[in-house]
């Protein structure tokens, strides 16, 4: 169960979303929608005029599939709205039934757009050939270039920075998958890398990351499993290495010592190994002896052979690693897909199968499974679980994620990668209990790894259960990337406990092959539960399921909130201003104005400015340069920012610009092709920002006053400044500085008219650290960090004079700050308390939510009641914050006039 125990924290967390960019005003909750029609004629697509699905056809189509697919595509340009010379054949598959499904992928200027593919479902051959039904997804509208701005090394170190520890970046690389197109909007040039890294406690780790070719940021970052390269010199792929063996059959021990016959391989030396040459797939198992599962590298070392024996009774050692239960276990996963779904293989070619077992975490006991792309990986379990390769049920869930990735390829983020988990859990667990002859009213038929525990119960052992009944509008985790890279584990058993529920109300053979027909031939790499669902009606209509059982099939739908406008039935007690944001998510608030930028809507990552009572629509407020505008500060009047990207003579430059949210021309304050620019703000005709100097080695901050050119504020030597603040005529910062005893971190007040430094405060504790300062109601506000290790936090304030230092929130507070995460007005501080990295448990309750203080100090509150992830509070006045909410199962920018109290 890929990363089943824990979730990467070396990578950052840089998800954005690349379908469904609309902006849109408030919305009021809609109310449940009237019982559809269980296979609808239509499905429209998002951000697309191409539909999503066309069923009930029955339209002559001769020729060879390939070609009656494209000639009937473009005989019926009106209805698909798709252009087939932007269309590319990769896959045409017929089964049993004479079905065929011929899969495109679209292509923008000649480059691939990511998640793309239309398919085109047909019955029949030869002149009798007829299309049945068409859809999948085609995006409309783009016209981004198709030529990179920023320079390979650039893009390629870009990648490799979503390593956030150094010390694992260092030994990390970054493979170039190519250029790719992000869809949404008019689209968005980027280049592809797959970075790998070994986390020291973690093991390997995969990433695919996504960095826009124009503007040199991260578009798109996700855990992945990208296929690995060919295996290194000298190592033979396993199915060259079979022709030199002959079949044999012999003995081996399981896990427990009792003997099971074996399908192996005879070699020209006479030994033995275990290579199952029986079928058209080779399946052949390596035992990795506790190698590292960093050290496995791509595809199969050169100096790791499968397991031996020199009889064909195989020692101890095949059941202690763990080999036979994976060779066994792989041998019935591969008849299951044969004999009852007609699939040959993993890929459908019977292509080779490889597991390799007893693997550590440098020499650490190792629980997990995962499937690399090419092959099984499965850990030699600890004192808890068993070594993994024993579970039947978790060997089929692992060899399922290769069949997801030939066929579907499901994106391994947010929705789309939460139907690729539910698609193994089902699939692992049917294979279990189909071979085992179990029930399905058996209590652990719906559990994924019972058997792994050495004690307890099934039920406590069990990774995940498809009978926990979780659905959307009330268990949906809605979070960002930096939680289980979307909530792909979380989230799962939704989409799979519907299809649990559909075998369980159906004969279970005919809901596999209903299940297995959906994912082979009707979804596409992008694909949300929605889609997910329509696929699945779809193919039982495919396999001629009647009225009754395509209600039934619905209905299992229904009950776990899986249906059209799901997102809408989720109760908020927020006004949403911005809906599905996507790009660097930092909003903006004063005086009534937003400004926030939002990725991929047009081309570049633009600025908008809106009202906080909603009238009216967003209006662009960046021009339109195809640069990366973010990092927004308003005063309400007027707004400044950072700007990234070419300058109109091609060469790149970061840049501070500012312009009235009435309009007018763009003023261009700071450029740079190297200074870095940061922490914008705005009050009156004042701007003020800091910029990284890498001659010196210093950030130093910037004042720019009306409109004048941006000068230096001084600053003693060798001190740096951050988390620049500036309101009526004040400055304020974090100064830091090396010191006697190490660094020192001093929350300062410098005021522009008398161009002097007017306060600075000392912190409570040695050693301690200062962040995110605020000017608000008079007062400096801050975050420190306490000195002593503890990671405690609290929040202080002093007055503009240099008097009066206060705790707000004390670091010993049950609801002190999780982070530095700050916003504060006249009258009340913002802050955060929660887990983002889910350590303290993946569930809504333990998500980063927003609390609410009195600036003078008192009882903290609950900012809003909403379950998901609450993240970049901007305070306005008062008490009304505006922040970037992930309840919904997307990112919405949203706003609350007061803080909801208890929840």
């Amino acid at each position: 169960m890929h990363h089943r125990f824990r979730t990467p924290t070396a990578f950052g967390a840089g998800l954005a979303a690349v379908l469904s960019l609309g902006l849109a005003a408030p919305v009021a909750l809609a109310a449940p929608a009237v019982e559809p029609d269980p296979v609808p004629g239509l499905v429209a697509g998002q951000e697309t005029t191409a539909p999503q699905l066309v069923t009930g056809l029955d339209e002559p189509a001769p020729g060879s599939p390939a070609e009656a697919a494209r000639a009937h595509l473009a005989a019926h340009p009106d209805r698909y709205r798709v252009d087939p010379g932007q269309l590319t054949e990769v896959g045409a598959e017929r089964d049993a039934d004479g079905r065929s499904t011929v899969r495109f992928q679209q292509y923008h200027g000649g480059v691939p757009v990511l998640g793309a593919q239309y398919l085109v479902h047909l019955t029949g051959e030869g002149a009798g050939q007829r299309v049945q039904s068409v859809g999948g997804k085609y995006f409309t509208g783009l016209t981004a270039p198709t030529t990179a701005v920023v320079p390979a090394a650039t893009l390629r170190e870009l990648a490799l920075g979503e390593i956030q520890d150094p010390g694992v970046r260092a030994g990390a690389t970054a493979e170039d998958r190519g250029a790719v197109v992000l869809p949404g909007g008019t689209g968005r040039l980027a280049r592809h890398f797959t970075v790998r890294a070994t986390e020291p406690g973690g093991g390997p780790q995969t990433r695919e990351v996504y960095v826009d070719a124009l503007l040199g940021t991260v578009a798109l970052s996700y855990e992945g499993r990208a296929p690995a390269p060919a295996p290194a010199a000298g190592a033979p792929a396993p199915a060259a290495a079979a022709a030199a063996i002959e079949p044999a059959t012999g003995t081996a021990p399981d896990l427990s010592g009792r003997p099971v016959r074996v399908n192996i391989g005879r070699l020209p030396d006479g030994g033995y190994q275990l290579s199952d040459l029986t079928r058209r797939a080779t399946i052949t198992t390596y035992d990795a002896a506790g190698r590292a599962s960093g050290e496995l590298g791509k595809g199969i070392p050169a100096d790791l052979a499968p397991a031996h024996s020199a009889s064909p009774d195989f020692p101890a050692s095949a059941g202690t690693s763990g080999a036979t239960d994976a060779h066994v276990n792989a041998g019935i996963v591969y008849d299951f897909y044969r004999d009852r779904l007609g699939r040959e293989g993993l890929d459908g070619k019977a292509g080779p199968i490889v597991s390799v077992t007893n693997v550590s975490d440098w020499g650490e006991p190792y629980a997990n499974a995962s499937w690399d792309g090419t092959k099984m990986v499965y850990g030699n379990g600890n004192a808890k679980y068993l070594p993994f390769s024993v579970a039947l049920d978790v060997a089929g869930h692992e060899m399922t994620h290769g069949v997801v990735e030939h066929t579907a390829g499901l994106v391994l983020a947010g929705q789309s990668g939460a139907m690729d988990e539910a698609l193994a859990d089902y699939f692992g667990n049917a294979i279990e209990v189909t071979a085992r002859g179990m029930s399905m009213s058996d209590p652990k038929a719906a559990l994924l790894g019972e058997s792994l525990c050495r004690t307890g119960t099934p039920e406590q052992c069990a990774g995940r259960r498809l009978d926990d009944r979780r659905t959307t509008v009330d268990d949906y985790l809605g979070v960002g990337a930096g939680v289980d890279s979307g909530g792909v584990h979380r989230n799962s058993t939704i989409f799979g406990g519907a299809l649990w529920d559909i075998r369980r109300t159906l004969d279970p053979l005919v809901a596999d092959r209903v299940i297995y027909r959906a994912l082979a031939a009707y979804l596409t790499p992008l694909d949300d539960f929605v889609a997910g669902r329509d696929a699945v009606l779809a193919a039982g209509r495919d396999l001629k399921l009647n009225r009754s059982q395509l209600r039934s099939v619905a209905a299992a739908f229904d009950a776990h909130g899986i249906r059209a406008g799901w997102q809408n039935r989720i109760g908020v007690d927020s006004r949403v201003l911005l809906r599905d944001v996507s790009g660097p998510t930092i909003p903006a608030v004063a005086d009534g104005r937003w400004v926030m930028a939002n990725a991929t809507r047009d081309a570049g990552s633009p600025l908008y400015t809106g009202s906080l009572t909603g009238g009216g629509a967003p209006v662009r407020l960046s021009p339109e340069d195809n640069r990366a505008h973010s990092w927004p500060a308003t005063d309400g009047v007027s707004a400044a920012w950072v700007s990234l990207g070419s300058d109109a003579r091609g060469s790149w430059s970061m840049e501070v610009m500012t312009r009235s949210l009435a309009g007018g021309p763009v003023t261009t304050l700071f450029s740079s092709p190297s200074s870095m620019p940061g922490d914008v703000r705005v009050s009156g005709g004042d701007i003020a920002f800091t910029a990284f100097d890498p001659a010196a080695g210093r950030t130093r901050a910037y004042l720019s006053r009306n409109g004048g050119p941006a000068v230096v504020i001084p600053a003693p030597a060798g001190h740096d400044v951050s988390g620049v603040t500036l309101k009526d005529g004040n400055l304020g910062w974090s100064e830091h500085w090396t010191g006697d005893q190490g660094e020192v971190y001093a929350p300062t007040v410098y005021s522009i008219a008398l161009g002097e430094v007017t306060a600075q405060y000392a912190v409570s504790t040695p050693k301690a650290r200062t962040a995110s300062t605020q000017l608000a109601g008079g007062r400096l506000i801050w975050i420190e960090t306490a000195g002593d290790g503890s990671g405690r936090r609290s929040v202080r304030s002093g007055a503009q004079d240099g008097s009066g230092v206060v705790d707000i929130v004390t670091g010993d507070s049950p609801k002190a700050p999780s982070n530095t995460t700050l916003t504060a007005s006249d009258r009340a501080v913002t802050y955060q308390v929660g887990d983002e990295e889910g350590t303290g448990g993946w569930n809504n309750a333990a998500l980063p939510k927003l609390w609410q203080v009195p600036l003078a100090g008192g009882t903290p509150e609950r900012l809003s009641c909403n379950r998901g992830s609450q993240n970049a509070p901007a305070a306005e006045r008062g008490t009304r914050v505006v922040w970037v909410d992930g309840t919904a199962g997307r990112t919405d920018l949203v706003v609350r006039d007061r803080a909801a109290g208890t929840c």
